[in-house]
């Protein structure tokens, strides 16, 4: 078998293994946040950010959040960084945009954060911080969904179909699954170009 035919196979794997209920799940949450007025922060590390600032678009286009990455603002990120060192960057961006029980973290992630093995504890941090505030937790995450499988209000675990394409498959699935929830009904609320060309 070809390696391509073999990845294709992984991803009909995957698909096969989601949990099309801890979508709704998620779906619903993300409606609550919505409905009370809330903001999304959408947060990633890696791919992650980069499907985190695509994602943005597609929340605030086609569902019509107030939406945001931290990612996107480059001088903030790294000034934070630098000064603060990386496992605060995210919450203390969220206290700067003052965080409440209204809003909601959208977290995409690999593995979930853990902080033992001092695993994207920035994703820990900032759902520690949403914990604490009241505000909701969403989570689209590989492998065994770490940190933000246990505290998260919904979320979605990319099921492991081989250990040796982990990243791949919970990247690609992060935007699958994002475009399935911008493309529920319960969240969206604009047309689509292409859809909406005859």
């Amino acid at each position: 078998m070809s390696f391509a035919k073999q990845f294709l196979g992984e991803v009909q794997q995957v698909v096969a293994g989601l949990d099309a209920e801890a979508i709704e799940k998620c779906a619903d949450e993300l409606a609550h946040v919505r409905g009370r007025g809330g903001r999304l922060f959408i947060l990633g590390v890696g791919g992650s950010a980069a499907n985190a600032s695509h994602a943005v678009n597609d929340f605030r286009k086609i569902c019509g959040f107030e939406a945001y990455a931290p990612t996107d603002n480059v001088s903030e990120l790294t000034a934070r960084t630098n000064d603060e060192g990386w496992a605060t960057i995210f919450a203390e961006w969220l206290k700067g945009s003052r965080l409440d029980a209204r809003d909601g973290l959208l977290i995409f992630s690999v593995g979930g954060g853990n902080l033992e093995k001092n695993v994207s504890p920035n994703l820990v941090g900032a759902i520690q911080l949403a914990q604490k505030i009241g505000a909701s937790v969403v989570g689209v995450v590989g492998r065994d969904g770490g940190f933000t499988a246990k505290a998260a209000t919904a979320c979605v675990l990319v099921p492991t179909v081989n250990p040796l394409h982990v990243t791949p498959h919970s990247e690609a699935f992060q935007a699958v699954i994002w475009h399935l929830l911008v493309s529920h009904p319960r969240l969206k609320v604009g047309q689509t170009k292409w859809e909406s060309t005859k």
